[in-house]
């Protein structure tokens, strides 16, 4: 039996998340149900993460254990992957691990964007969320520095769930502008439940005057999730990246 790695894009639209759920379509199970038709084993997936209904990923990983002989022709199994798959999942790369190696807990930190349209464009619609109040972006960014200051997110997680910890290490968090969007893009080893829309519920809040600085650390301070602001809605936010340590990729 030897792990794989596998990488995809999706579009979240269609789908209520990566995690397999009773009675729902996800990307696990369908990624699932086509590994089984190609190789003819009950192949369990693990996600790096989950996703939440509606949020798409550039860049996800899982891992998945098979006697399936892809040795030599992953390419080949890649192509035909992707003839079954429906067309809003793509796997982008299909790998050897060393033993042992997991998505989830060897990751080294995973990236997410949130898109914010400034003009209503009918093409974005799925892919931004709109929003057409004047935002002081520079108050925004002040706030969103000091984020890698902090490591508890409380304030910031939705309740109830079944981490043993809310400690993150934020390494950087930053918002951009290009033509009609704003883009705030955050990287940090570990993100909990819901987190990062919660981020920019608030961050927005700071945009628009509702909270100063020091009302945004004392939220940060509070870690309690009724002093932050909204969750945004989950078709803005893009999953982009999650980094591994190079030692873990092996030749097929």
């Amino acid at each position: 039996m030897k792990r794989h790695f596998i990488e995809l894009s999706f579009r979240g639209t269609n789908y209520h998340g990566w995690q397999r759920q009773p009675n729902a379509t996800t990307v696990q199970r369908v990624l699932e149900e086509t590994l089984r038709v190609l190789t003819g084993e009950t192949i369990a997936t693990t996600g790096a993460g989950r996703t939440d209904t509606g949020v798409h990923a550039r860049n996800f990983t899982a891992h998945f254990d098979s006697d399936h002989p892809l040795t030599g022709q992953p390419e080949v199994f890649k192509h035909k992957l992707n003839c079954i798959l429906p067309p809003d999942i793509v796997v982008k790369d299909l790998y050897g691990v060393i033993p042992g190696a997991h998505a989830r807990f060897g990751a080294l930190s995973r990236t997410y964007e949130y898109v914010i349209s400034t003009v209503r464009d009918p093409f974005n619609t799925e892919f931004s969320w709109y929003f057409h109040r004047s935002l002081d972006v520079d108050a925004m960014n002040q706030a969103a520095s000091r984020l890698p200051e902090f490591s508890d997110f409380t304030s910031f997680s939705k309740l109830h769930t079944d981490v043993k910890t809310n400690q993150c290490h934020v390494m950087s968090a930053a918002w951009s502008t290009t033509e009609g969007k704003l883009v705030f893009r955050v990287q940090a080893d570990r993100f909990l439940r819901n987190m990062v829309r919660a981020l920019v519920g608030t961050l927005v809040d700071v945009g628009l005057g509702n909270i100063d600085l020091q009302g945004f650390y004392r939220i940060l301070e509070a870690r309690d999730r009724r002093k932050a602001g909204y969750s945004v809605p989950a078709h803005g936010l893009f999953l982009i990246d999650i980094a591994y340590p190079a030692h873990l990729r092996l030749n097929l």
